[in-house]
């Protein structure tokens, strides 16, 4: 394999999913109950025998910082594998990152000494599992200057995402940043093909194209400006996406918005997701913090069914289930709900407390929120928009370090 140098771009701001990135950088957010986002790529990078990585980090990067330190302290700089955080340098400039090339060019420096043959530019805030290696070959194979990662999904979902036109030889001859009518795949009308934010530079090739944006008045992103104008000139290609077997597209969901986070966590719960956290020749690596393990207490003289019962959901170590009933919900480590509280259809944070008799449905609750006995959430909509975040779909949004009463 050619010298390779992996790129993550881990610095977004994340608007689109705030407030749960009030206090934390986007790639830092919990996802599945234990892990955090970053969490996927990096164990893509991991499985596909990557060990040189720098992530591009920029807001709110304490907890992205912490999370690393204490989850991918595992490779050995003696021999050369590393993952270090790199903020933005202002080398020569005097802003942050403006766009995803620019963070690019402010590290141009990195690419100086280290020197790659090839870099992969990966993006910190998507779920699913990939083998770079293949598209790794694929690039080489064709002799590309940049090859981007597609996956298929249908026409009306890829209206907020860019979509790629391509040729037989699956050439990329068009680009579209959020098109109102997607162009289709010529297989399948009723799908397009999206980029997945996944790239694979020649790395001389790279630093002219960022370079000459750094001249520009540009938005300096890779699918408004770099890739557009690189197509009209040079080998642009797509990598296809698939999964073993190759006959659909892999599962790939960008969690950038409220909704489409709060779908992707909830499709976990499916008998048979179409996303396998219990693969073990693929596991997720994350930071296991010392708890204890979960328990489920039954409440009432009676036993009754009902109290102290989970239907459909993932409960995380260090959780109490004192009485309570949860169903088809994610609970992450030491939360505890007491007894005769619902929870249905919800995500719930870190040690989040769930009072006596309090009624949760289709929300998500971030870390260490108490809720009072009797409290409700997620039944009258009209009220829970006087005081939290309610997405488009009806999910509720309970901040970080909100005081309830």
């Amino acid at each position: 394999m050619e010298k390779l140098l992996t790129l993550i771009m881990a610095g977004g701001r994340g608007e689109r999913l705030y407030p749960l990135t009030k206090e934390k950088a986007k790639p830092a957010v919990t996802f599945g109950g234990i892990y955090k986002i970053i969490d996927f790529t990096l164990s893509n990078c991991l499985h596909s025998g990557i060990r040189r990585i720098y992530l591009l980090t920029q807001y709110s990067n304490a907890s992205l910082d912490r999370h690393i330190r204490l989850s991918w302290n595992i490779f050995n700089r003696e021999l050369d594998e590393f993952i270090d955080n790199i903020p933005p340098q202002k080398m020569n400039v005097d802003w942050w990152y403006r766009g995803t090339a620019d963070s690019i060019y402010q590290n141009i420096n990195i690419l100086e000494r280290e020197r790659p043959q090839l870099v992969l530019i990966l993006s910190g805030d998507h779920i699913y599992k990939m083998d770079y290696r293949k598209m790794l070959e694929f690039h080489r194979l064709q002799q590309g200057e940049l090859t981007v990662a597609c996956v298929e999904i249908q026409r009306e979902k890829a209206r907020q995402m860019g979509v790629l036109e391509i040729n037989e030889e699956f050439r990329i001859v068009g680009f579209q940043e959020k098109p109102a009518s997607p162009c289709s795949v010529p297989w399948d009308h009723s799908k397009s093909l999206v980029s997945m934010g996944v790239y694979v530079f020649k790395t001389e090739c790279l630093v002219r194209e960022v370079i000459d944006d750094a001249k520009r008045d540009s938005e300096h992103d890779f699918g408004k400006n770099i890739i557009p104008r690189m197509i009209k000139k040079r080998r642009v290609f797509a990598y296809h996406f698939r999964n073993n077997g190759g006959k659909e597209s892999s599962y790939w969901r960008d969690v950038g918005s409220l909704d489409s986070y709060y779908e992707a966590n909830m499709e976990l719960l499916k008998e048979n997701p179409e996303f396998n956290l219990y693969d073990l020749d693929w596991p997720v690596r994350t930071y296991q913090e010392q708890a204890p393990p979960a328990k489920i207490v039954l409440s009432g003289k009676n036993k009754e069914l009902g109290r102290g019962v989970i239907i459909n959901s993932l409960v995380s170590n260090g959780c109490l289930i004192l009485g309570g009933k949860i169903n088809r919900s994610i609970l992450s480590p030491l939360v505890r709900v007491e007894k005769n509280a619902q929870v249905e259809n919800s995500i719930i944070m870190r040690g989040v407390t769930i009072g006596e008799y309090a009624r949760i449905r289709n929300a998500i609750i971030d870390e260490e929120v108490q809720i009072p006995a009797r409290y409700t959430i997620g039944y009258n909509l009209e009220e829970d928009r006087k005081k939290f975040t309610v997405t488009e779909s009806g999910v509720v949004v309970v901040p970080q370090g909100v005081i309830l009463d």
